[in-house]
C-alpha cells in the first residue's frame, strides 16, 4: 500500500528564482535537477529529510502560453508506492477515481487521482520498487 509522502508541489514562475530562495534564503538543499518529460523536475529537501518539494513551472503557472501543449503538472501532495500498479487496481476497487491508467516514466511509475473536490492526488512508484 502507500508508504510515504514522497513530495509537496510549489508551483513557480522562475525556477532559478525560487531555488535561490529555498536553498540561499531557507537553507534547504537542493536534491533533484534534471529535464523530465513534462519539464525540469527540481526539487529541495531540509538536510537529512526524506519528503522533498518540487519547485515546479509550467506554462499555466507561469502565466505563459503553453503553445497548444499540455503539461501534466504533479498534484500539490505526492504519495509513495512500493507497488503502485498492484495499488491501483486496490483503490479503483474501493471507489477512487484516476486520470489515467499508471503510465511508466524515467523515475519509475505515475498515476493521478482526483480527490471528491477535484483536487489532484499524485501516486507514485520509484524505479527499481
Amino acid at each position: 500500500m502507500l508508504t510515504d509522502i514522497m513530495y509537496v508541489t510549489v508551483y513557480v514562475t522562475d525556477q532559478d528564482r525560487a531555488l535561490a530562495f529555498y536553498t540561499e534564503g531557507l537553507g534547504l538543499e537542493k536534491h533533484a535537477d534534471y529535464p523530465g518529460p513534462d519539464g525540469r523536475f527540481l526539487t529541495v529537501r531540509a538536510p537529512g529529510s526524506p519528503v522533498e518539494i518540487i519547485l515546479w513551472s509550467h506554462p499555466s503557472a507561469a502565466g505563459q502560453p503553453s503553445g497548444g501543449r499540455e503539461v501534466l503538472a504533479p498534484g500539490p501532495v505526492i504519495l509513495e508506492s512500493d507497488d503502485l500498479r498492484k495499488d491501483f487496481e486496490v483503490l479503483r476497487g474501493r471507489g477512487v477515481r484516476f486520470l489515467d491508467e499508471p503510465q511508466d516514466y524515467p523515475f519509475g511509475v505515475r498515476v493521478e487521482a482526483v480527490d471528491p473536490d477535484g483536487n489532484r492526488v499524485s501516486l507514485r512508484q520509484r524505479r527499481g520498487r
